[in-house]
């Protein structure tokens, strides 16, 4: 869980959402005798979730485009549920929650399992700070999904946050092994090392010492690490995701690929297969739903896993080869292996 206030981010989002405007002028808009719009930007009250996006919509804000946004492509149930609503607030609800019981939930939100029951099923709407927490304990990408809405730096509690993950994603892109290192240092066989070691991680995941020295400068630099008596330690931190620039993110997505295919030819264990087959165009689009929710289940297994004890690779590919692909995305490259 972070360390935002979600009563005050949830008032500086609607604020954001209101632009320009005065106060009274878009309570009136909205169709409200009294100036609702200070009531719940002061913090006295708030509106519903679904209330709450009824609003940025009437305010101009493209919902359904945030969503595609966020989760890279749009869900299904954006054509039959806007956000706007009580069903659509419960399906967005449903996807982030992939798989992670009530419990676990309530406990990370720190919520009763009731009321969160509730909001999963739609017996009741949570209130917007409500919503933004359980967006942030099933997502751990909170940021990310109020940069689909609202521009992060027009919200002066998360603005020091966004520009922190704004770096941290920057050294995502130019350095991918700086994620593999930084993950290897969660793992209990560092932990259980009296001291930092030159050379350990590199040894682990594959990369030269001086990869692993460069990875740990620019995980220093960039506030990720710290060094803890004689060993790095992880600082917190919002998780990265690498989906906000598509160019960027294509190119690291081409890269992890690549150092799959070259363990692969090593012959790393591992399961690996291949299929080749021919499917009816709605099938295929069936496929690709049951690929994402393969994902985002692994990611609530990962996310509960401890202790650690392996760094995983897991790639994933579903080729149309009927469509010929766009023009090569430009962009740099990250740096080689």
């Amino acid at each position: 869980m972070n360390n935002l206030d979600l009563d005050v981010l949830a008032s500086e989002l609607l604020r954001a959402v209101r632009g320009k405007r005065s106060q009274r002028a878009f309570s009136r808009r909205l169709g409200y005798r009294t100036n609702i719009a200070y009531t719940w930007e002061s913090g006295r009250s708030f509106p519903t979730a679904a209330k709450a996006f009824a609003v940025a919509e009437r305010a101009g804000v493209d919902t359904a485009a945030a969503i595609a946004r966020f989760f890279g492509a749009a869900p299904p149930w954006l054509a039959r549920a806007s956000l706007g609503t009580p069903e659509g607030v419960v399906q967005l609800l449903g996807e982030l929650r992939a798989g992670r019981t009530i419990v676990e939930i309530a406990r990370s939100a720190g919520r009763s399992r009731f009321a969160v029951a509730r909001w999963l099923q739609g017996d009741a709407e949570p209130r917007l700070p409500d919503f933004l927490r359980l967006v942030d304990v099933c997502s751990l990408r909170l940021l990310d999904f109020l940069a689909t809405l609202v521009d992060p730096r027009t919200l002066p509690s998360a603005r020091a946050a966004w520009k922190q993950l704004e770096t941290r994603r920057r050294a995502a892109y130019e350095v991918p092994w700086s994620q593999a290192v930084l993950l290897a240092l969660e793992l209990r066989a560092y932990e259980e090392l009296p001291r930092h070691r030159d050379g350990w991680i590199a040894e682990r995941i594959g990369i030269t010492p001086k990869e692993e020295r460069e990875c740990l400068a620019l995980l220093e630099r960039t506030g990720q690490i710290h060094l803890v008596g004689r060993k790095y330690a992880i600082a917190p931190s919002r998780t990265v995701d690498t989906r906000r620039d598509p160019k960027a993110a294509h190119q690291v997505k081409v890269w992890w690929s690549q150092r799959a295919v070259e363990r692969l030819e090593l012959g790393a264990p591992g399961p690996s297969s291949y299929n080749l087959f021919t499917v009816s165009a709605p099938d295929l689009e069936r496929l690709r739903e049951l690929h994402r929710a393969y994902f985002q289940q692994m990611r609530a297994i990962v996310a509960a896993s401890q202790p650690c004890e392996r760094l995983v690779l897991a790639c994933a590919q579903m080729l149309d080869l009927s469509v010929q692909p766009a023009p090569a995305i430009s962009g740099g490259s990250p740096a080689p292996a």
